[in-house]
């Protein structure tokens, strides 16, 4: 369920949301997998793929969002308190529409299998590859790869800029790579710094740019890399040529942030 390309520049690609896998003993507890699969970060993985040629290492998992998300706080608390989200193991799709038939959502011991089995493992794996990196490096950059649909009313008021850059607020990484992505992604469209999205668990959980570890998580929004449609004609089909503007503008924040690194 976890992939990983190792390279050996001081930059991780955390991809935790792009898998669209549902084991089948919990796809039976599901009203519909169209509807466990519409909130995945569709084809990021793809976006991404070019990271490795900048000597990156990409970390992703394949299992569904739905199942556990790997981005969330095992705690159970919330990422943005007061406001709407989805939960460790969520029972509602962003737009407030029931995931699980009625009683078959996951119960706590349900829930602590499923961190056991993918949650965990996915973080071992993070602790590892930057262990890994900090070994021929004094810094480290973890870069949290995301995007959502450009409209998600119960979330947000209208359409999501382009690039929505997330370092809890500052605290997450160094000021300068905070600018030097921020710049970048202005020049390419429409972008925000710590709005709606400020970093999920990941980005907030390691990013400690005291100890050398910088982490930045950057919300596409769709539109940005394929063409939207309705949610019956769900999910759109990749689309080389409207993916290309926004894979070049990503590819110079990658290396901006292993040139970051380093410095």
């Amino acid at each position: 369920m976890i992939r990983v390309e190792r390279g050996d520049a001081p930059l991780i690609v955390s991809i935790p949301h792009a898998g669209t896998e549902i084991p089948e003993d919990i796809a039976g507890n599901l009203v519909s997998l169209p509807i466990a699969r519409y909130d995945a970060d569709l084809y990021v993985d793809h976006l991404y793929a070019f990271a490795g040629s900048l000597g990156a290492t990409i970390v992703r998992t394949t299992i569904s969002r739905t199942v556990i998300d790997v981005n969330r706080d095992p705690s159970g608390q919330s990422l943005y308190p007061g406001m709407t989200t989805t939960g460790l193991c969520p029972t509602e799709t962003f737009d407030g529409i029931p995931l699980y038939r009625e009683g078959r959502e996951p119960d706590a011991q349900e829930i602590a299998r499923r961190r056991r089995d993918w949650f965990d493992p996915y973080h071992a794996t993070i602790r590892g590859e930057i262990a890994r990196l900090r070994e021929g490096h004094g810094q480290v950059v973890l870069y949290d790869a995301h995007s959502i649909r450009s409209r998600a009313p119960r979330l947000f008021d209208g359409d999501l800029p382009l690039f929505n850059i997330g370092t809890n607020s500052g605290a997450s990484c160094d000021p300068a790579l905070e600018r030097a992505v921020e710049r970048i992604c202005t020049a390419g469209g429409s972008t925000i710094l710590n709005g709606r999205f400020k970093g999920g668990w990941i980005t907030r959980h390691y990013g400690q740019p005291g100890e050398g570890v910088h982490a930045i998580q950057m919300e596409l929004a769709m539109r940005a890399y394929l063409d939207e449609v309705a949610p019956a004609a769900w999910p759109p089909a990749w689309n080389e040529e409207r993916a290309e503007p926004c894979r070049m503008a990503l590819r110079y924040v990658l290396a901006a942030a292993i040139e970051f690194a380093l410095r």
